[in-house]
């Protein structure tokens, strides 16, 4: 089989950012690994919802290992970061945070785990994270120094389909406008995921949108049946979430790809 390793900043954003292509993957016989670079620590949850002394962490790590059985994950491995909060916050420059440890560092670390996996595809994140949260950022840094590092040559940027997203939330907000959810307003945040001309590729996901969404649920600390992402009706859940969105390192503009394993062997 061939080795996808997919590497995210907190627990829950595998299932949003790769949940599709991760189950895709393994339901094609292909080894999936999951790493995580911080153990969530800065989210929020309701009152009342963590048992008395029970640390945030610990729970989303068990969230995590959750949500990873149900996207097929035979490998979860976390780096041992501390949550960084939003960026110009306080918990950006805390000790131990994941945005203030050196590059080189962190990417000898999840090198480590692509040469024990002899990883065949890595997935990270662009060069803003997505939408500028600075662990995100700096899984871009760090999973780009470590495909170098370990000689993992084909690396997919993770991104949002910004063009993609807007058609999607505009025929919501006109079909749905009476559900009550509330929609981020993308029309005025231009940081937020890239435009289509850079993207070269997208994998048509919708298949697996029950395993993603399920997965999504997992992360109840995080994701509550109000949320945005579970709240929409399942037509609107598949064009919004039904493709993810990359950018293959070395290759493009374009959409010219709809598979990050195509032409790997399942051994």
């Amino acid at each position: 089989m061939a080795t996808l390793v997919t590497f995210h900043a907190h627990p829950d954003d595998e299932c949003i950012a790769c949940g599709g292509v991760m189950r895709k993957a393994a339901d094609e016989g292909h080894r999936v690994v999951l790493v995580v670079a911080t153990r969530g620590e800065n989210g929020e949850v309701p009152d009342g919802f963590l048992a008395e002394d029970e640390p945030l962490w610990q729970r989303r790590v068990a969230e995590t290992h959750a949500s990873a059985e149900i996207l097929g994950v035979r490998r979860v491995e976390f780096l041992g970061y501390v949550d960084s909060g939003m960026m110009g916050t306080p918990e950006n420059d805390a000790p131990g945070s994941f945005w203030t440890a050196p590059v080189e560092d962190a990417a000898q670390k999840l090198a480590a785990i692509l040469r024990e996996e002899s990883a065949d595809v890595l997935t990270v994140y662009d060069d803003n994270g997505g939408y500028g949260h600075p662990d995100h950022i700096q899984v871009h840094r760090v999973g780009m120094r470590a495909a170098e590092l370990a000689g993992t040559a084909r690396v997919y940027q993770n991104t949002i389909n910004r063009d993609h997203m807007l058609r999607a939330m505009r025929e919501f907000s006109a079909a749905g406008a009476d559900t009550g959810v509330e929609l981020p307003n993308l029309e005025n945040e231009p940081s937020f995921g890239k435009p289509e001309s850079e993207i070269t590729t997208a994998v048509d996901v919708r298949a697996y949108a029950g395993a993603k969404r399920k997965a999504m649920r997992a992360h109840a600390s995080q994701i509550s049946e109000q949320s945005f992402f579970l709240a929409m009706p399942d037509d609107a859940f598949l064009a919004a979430f039904g493709t993810e969105w990359f950018i293959r390192t070395g290759q493009g503009p374009g959409i010219t790809e709809t598979d990050l394993m195509a032409g790997l062997s399942v051994r």
